[in-house]
């Protein structure tokens, strides 16, 4: 069932992002960044030609770590890997289906982006923006969602990076994918973001909840994510703060994020116990569905975390840097490995693929289904990234999903494009956006996304950028 097409022709932009408040995650406070937009011609072996497109933010510290590096450096580092791929993946003339492309340059990437000091999950973006703008072409040439397109397995995705996956039914996983008209959206509370009315030192003035206080007045939100610091004292008073503010809300979801901030597993364990074992934290411990790459990634996948998995599931974000990676996590305890579209849409597709897979042996020797995936994020912004990230989450059977841009960017007005792409926007994607005056915003209520414009024909975009108001990407 897949269809081969050559790539005409692939073109790199980008565009300023201001955030309206500072997000700290990690070991970065972003206030602005770059996103990056590809888009790609493509022509079918039927003579057929289109175009796709994709868009994703350049997101500093967190693809590399090192603190001797600037944010303008980990911008490079992102330019660097897009152009590396669009080099590649011009100079491979060959008709192959949209997963063989990605096969044929995986391997090679890494390796040009290694002799460059990149690390993989820096050589891998590049192509994962690179793949879903290809993919997007290709369902504009079927005329047909990206939804119909992966549960046709027009794309062709197989087991050929992926030998644990060999006997793996991939066209019987991939029909019985059943994707959804609403999502909920999982709220993130960032190391320096307000609790309440008393942390506001200068209010943003733009008319959006700022505390998480007014978030949850606001929106409605009945999922959230915690960042924490690694610092248990501290982190423990930040918790409780929120749990004051968040106990107030029924049957509420949380998941921790550790950042890489923990030394070892023995420390971020000993943290679990302490949450447990604070009075003012039980509800939020109880209500905690699994904590989120505690470890550093030089150490986590050489780490033994079945002490805390026994308490709380533990999966990886940062570590899962190549194919191989979940595979690798499991040996260490981890049941659990997050989607992003920044490390590639087939990745997510594959790791969903061994979950299935773990998950229908498990229940043949009588264990629960362990395996899971998580939706998490990186501040896709509104346009082409926000919709492209939910298609993909919503696909693989994610029922809730952090979204960052909605409250750190102020909609469209927070990139620089031109009003003209916000309306765009707000009339093909309706449910999705709502208006605010001249402002074009993702549009939460009940803490839910309506996500049914997604499966219109295409990458889950029926509206494009103002490609007049970017610029070509940097060294490109």
């Amino acid at each position: 069932m897949s269809i081969p097409f050559r790539i005409l022709d692939i073109q790199l932009f980008e565009r300023g992002v201001k955030m309206r408040m500072p997000f700290r995650f990690g070991v970065v406070t972003l206030t602005a960044c770059p996103q990056a937009f590809v888009r790609v011609r493509i022509r079918t072996d039927n003579g057929v030609e289109a175009e796709g497109a994709s868009a994703e933010l350049l997101a500093p510290k967190w693809f590399d770590k090192n603190l001797t590096l600037s944010n303008d450096d980990n911008f490079d580092q992102l330019r660097t890997s897009l152009c590396l791929a669009k080099a590649a993946y011009l100079a491979d003339g060959e008709s192959r289906p949209a997963f063989a492309h990605f096969t044929a340059n995986y391997h090679p990437q890494i390796d040009a982006a290694a002799a460059q000091q990149l690390n993989p999950l820096i050589a891998c973006f590049g192509p994962a923006l690179i793949d879903r703008a290809l993919l997007d072409a290709l369902c504009r040439a079927q005329d047909i969602s990206f939804y119909e397109a992966v549960q046709r397995n027009l794309p062709g995705i197989g087991a050929t990076l992926t030998p644990d996956l060999d006997a793996f039914d991939f066209a019987g996983f991939l029909g019985s994918l059943a994707p959804a008209n609403r999502i909920a959206l999982r709220h993130t509370v960032g190391l320096v973001d307000a609790i309440t009315a008393a942390d506001v030192q200068q209010c943003v003035g733009d008319g959006l909840p700022e505390t998480l206080e007014e978030v949850v007045a606001a929106n409605g939100c009945r999922y959230f994510k915690l960042k924490v610091a690694g610092n248990a004292e501290q982190d423990l008073a930040r918790l409780t703060r929120i749990a004051a503010v968040i106990d107030r809300v029924p049957d509420y979801v949380v998941t921790l994020d550790g950042n890489e901030q923990f030394a070892d597993a023995e420390a971020a364990a000993r943290f679990w116990q302490q949450v447990q074992a604070t009075p003012a934290l039980h509800r939020l411990a109880a209500a905690t569905l699994y904590i989120e790459q505690p470890l550093p990634r030089a150490t986590a996948l050489q780490s033994d975390v079945r002490a805390l998995a026994a308490m709380r599931p533990v999966l990886i974000d940062e570590s899962d840097g190549t194919l191989d990676a979940f595979p690798q996590a499991l040996t260490c305890g981890y049941t659990g490995v997050s989607s992003k579209d920044c490390k590639g849409i087939y990745r997510s597709l594959l790791n969903a693929a061994r979950c299935r897979q773990l998950n229908l042996q498990a229940a043949s020797e009588g264990r629960p289904a362990a395996y899971f995936m998580s939706a998490e994020d990186l501040t896709t912004q509104a346009g082409l990234a926000v919709q492209q990230d939910l298609a993909l989450v919503n696909l693989i059977g994610l029922t809730h999903v952090e979204r960052n841009g909605h409250h750190y960017v102020d909609g469209f007005s927070g990139q620089g494009g031109s009003t003209t792409e916000a309306q765009g926007f707000l009339r093909a994607q309706p449910g999705l956006y709502e208006a605010s005056g001249d402002k074009v915003r993702l549009s939460v209520h009940g803490g839910m996304l309506d996500i049914t414009s997604l499966a219109a024909p295409g990458f889950a975009a029926s509206a494009q950028p103002d490609w007049a108001t970017l610029q070509p990407l940097a060294g490109s």
